[in-house]
């Protein structure tokens, strides 16, 4: 890995092709995704929200490999990823963060945190523990920190350790599902914060999947908002509220007009699907 392995580039950009995927378990032939289109641009902040089963998950595990696609094509930087013909697997390329934490437990934070470098074989432990510790002192992570074990730290700082290991592999995606859902409020809104942090210094293209309205208005450049299953795409809501973004930007008009817009156009999918599951209990 170079020494600039944080800098800002202009690589990750994501294009999502008439996208469809079928599941077919026991022959129930379940439609999760329909015809989605999207591009995200490289170092763009996307948001990706939508009701409960519209399919955002199998969206973010397709991008990342972990699914296969039944119709279209994904590619990164126009190289394909995914489609029907491929057998799916994950790429260094593009790394995700998951709403269930996955550090080892039995490694301190160092030790976590240098074991992709390592295991790849792109770096000796020596090397690997200079460059995590340069990323750990630019992301704001202490040193302090490196000889702890993940059941010792609060919620907030094992998703930094989280994030910061995602980023030492020097992806040109990260791709993070719900990642802070199972935080208390106090705690999810400074790792709002940490993350916009780590956005402004990396300028990776991030893909973030939530069902948290004011989190997708705050944290984005744009939230894409999905149907009800089958999920396809219903709404592209550019937020243009300025960056660098911390905390006040919550009291604004601004943000509060975003995030009406939002809560509207998710609602109206959200009764939807309620209707839906009513029909499918009676």
């Amino acid at each position: 890995m170079d020494n600039n392995s944080l800098e800002q580039n202009n690589e990750g950009r994501i294009t999502i092709d008439h996208v469809s995927k079928v599941y077919d378990p026991e022959g129930a032939n379940v439609r999760a995704l329909n015809n989605c289109c999207a591009e995200v641009e490289p170092g763009e902040f996307l948001v990706l929200i939508g009701p409960s089963g519209c399919g955002k998950t199998t969206l973010l595990n397709a991008i990342a490999g972990f699914e296969n696609i039944t119709e279209g094509s994904i590619y990164l930087d126009e190289k394909i990823i995914a489609s029907p013909d491929m057998n799916q697997s994950p790429g260094a390329d593009r790394i995700v963060v998951f709403q269930n934490g996955a550090l080892f437990p039995w490694k301190t934070v160092l030790e976590n945190l240098i074991y992709g470098p390592m295991v790849q074989g792109k770096m000796f432990r020596d090397e690997a523990v200079a460059e995590v510790r340069r990323i750990m002192d630019k992301l704001g992570l202490s040193r302090s920190t490196e000889d702890l074990y993940p059941d010792s730290l609060s919620s907030g700082m094992k998703r930094q350790v989280e994030i910061i290991r995602a980023l030492i592999n020097n992806p040109k995606v990260l791709l993070l599902d719900e990642p802070f859902r199972a935080l208390d409020s106090m705690t999810k809104s400074l790792m709002h914060e940490y993350l916009l942090e780590v956005y402004e210094i990396t300028g990776k293209t991030i893909f973030f999947v939530t069902h948290d309205l004011e989190e997708a208005v705050f944290l984005a450049d744009r939230v894409i908002i999905m149907t009800t299953r089958p999920g396809l795409i219903k709404a592209i809501i550019d937020v243009d509220i300025p960056r660098p973004r911390d905390f006040h930007v919550l009291a604004t008009v601004q943000f509060m007009e975003f995030k009406d817009r939002a809560v509207k156009a998710v609602r109206e999918e959200a009764l939807k699907a309620f209707e839906a599951g009513d029909r499918e209990l009676a």
